[in-house]
């Protein structure tokens, strides 16, 4: 198993407070003050994991770039004011962004007992099975 540092811990514990906070703020109706808070927490929380100099180049490569603009863009936009609009451009952003992710997680929850067997499910075994081809792009 990998050696964790404190640094990564602490970027674990921010991604999740992030994330428990856009959804928080997606559940009190699109709440600009929670939506902010997590979009923060999360950024910084990604950065505490893999780093500054990574996260840098993960979110400026060449082929990523678009998909970098709408997540900012997202961001900027829910701080202005229009919360639903903003999330909408900034999920766009999160799933160019993070599309080559999704195959490797689609794996791994396919291995989880009681997760892998909800993948089974009719409805939801066609949409799994598009999107953890691998051979499937987003952009």
């Amino acid at each position: 198993m990998l050696p964790i540092s404190d640094f990564q811990k602490i970027g674990i514990g921010l991604t999740g407070f992030g994330t428990f906070f856009l959804i928080l703020g997606m559940l009190l109706f699109f709440d600009t003050a929670l939506l902010a808070i997590g979009n923060i927490l999360f950024i910084s929380g990604l950065a505490f994991v893999i780093g500054m100099e990574r996260t840098y180049r993960f979110f400026f490569q060449r082929h990523k770039m678009k998909g970098t603009a709408a997540f900012v863009g997202g961001m900027l936009v829910v701080l202005i004011g229009w919360p639903v609009i903003g999330m909408c451009v900034e999920l766009y952003g999160f799933v160019l962004l993070f599309s080559g992710f999704f195959p490797v997680a689609i794996s791994f929850i396919r291995r989880i007992p009681v997760l892998g067997m909800a993948l089974d499910l009719p409805g939801i075994s066609t949409l799994v099975a598009k999107i953890g081809d691998g051979s499937h792009q987003m952009v």
